[in-house]
């Protein structure tokens, strides 16, 4: 009999990571400029028992000239786990010129674990492993994050830790331990303006986190007239993406993604790929109180 390690990701995967900024970088809360509301849900891996299902909300906000507030709330469901992320964001600017800003956020955040050990596929009947006759039932563990963003009119750049305490879950059983990883971000885009009509949007966001493979996803979009999006992206050695959105108005924004395995697991017949919708709307009284418009 022999025992093993096992690593995995931790934090949920986006592929809109652009319009969902907020969280994984708490320094990001307040930089549209005004109370901005998005909502995502994501299935991967349609077609798989058990497979990851995502839902965000969040909202944010400037308050006074150099401070931002948000909330965002994270539901991640894999096979018997269920994480819900509860967090404050708050954000400090510093005007640097007249178009370039640097913030710098801290998050604050309260993660709640469920564990339904009865979907696992086996015969609870036989055996005495502890661990597994238990159900976790809304455990609370609180954690701290911070992130500093810099962007202008056209560019963006970001690092942040959303969480930095690495709590510790069933070491109280002494059976087994499962601990949470900080997770180290990095994200960066620009927006080139072809012509009157036209602009070029690429993106990248990397993850790095002890134990599991490096993450960087690449985007390339085009917006049309303002109003519509499309554009392809690549998880490194994990998947391709195609994404379209459509600016229904100044203040709504509504985005879907397709995400492609290149993995044996994409090839499966039993797996449909991922998919992924974004709701996002901005609360844009009048034109006065936006400078400048905001594609990130």
């Amino acid at each position: 009999m022999i025992g093993l390690i096992g690593f995995a990701q931790q934090d949920a995967q986006y592929t809109q990571y652009m319009y969902n900024t907020v969280s994984v970088n708490p320094a990001y809360a307040g930089s549209r400029g005004h109370l901005s509301v998005a909502a995502l849900y994501r299935a991967q891996w349609v077609g798989i028992n058990g497979a990851p299902e995502t839902q965000t909300f969040n909202l944010h906000s400037p308050v006074g000239n150099n401070v931002g507030l948000g909330l965002s709330v994270v539901n991640d469901v894999i096979g018997p786990t269920s994480e819900t992320y509860i967090d404050g964001d708050f954000s400090y600017t510093i005007q640097l010129d007249f178009d370039k800003k640097l913030s710098f956020g801290l998050k604050a955040s309260a993660h709640l674990l469920d564990i339904d050990f009865t979907k696992l596929n086996r015969d609870f009947s036989q055996g005495d492993d502890q661990t597994l006759q238990q159900n976790i039932d809304n455990r609370l563990s609180p954690n701290i994050g911070a992130g500093v963003y810099y962007h202008t009119d056209k560019f963006y750049a970001g690092f942040s830790v959303p969480r930095f305490l690495q709590t510790e879950h069933f070491a109280e059983q002494s059976l087994s331990t499962a601990r949470e990883e900080m997770n180290f971000y990095l994200i960066t885009g620009y927006v080139w303006e072809l012509n009157p009509f036209l602009k070029f949007k690429p993106a990248v966001l990397s993850k790095v986190v002890t134990g599991a493979p490096l993450q960087v996803d690449i985007s390339t979009s085009f917006l049309f007239n303002d109003k519509f999006e499309a554009g392809i992206a690549y998880r490194w050695d994990a998947a391709f993406s195609g994404m379209a959105g459509f600016r229904v108005s100044d203040q709504l924004l509504i985005a879907m993604a397709y995400d492609r395995e290149i993995t044996e697991l994409g090839s499966a017949a039993f797996n449909d790929g991922s998919f992924e919708v974004i709701l996002r709307y901005d609360f844009i009284k009048n034109t006065g109180n936006l400078k400048s418009p905001r594609f990130f």
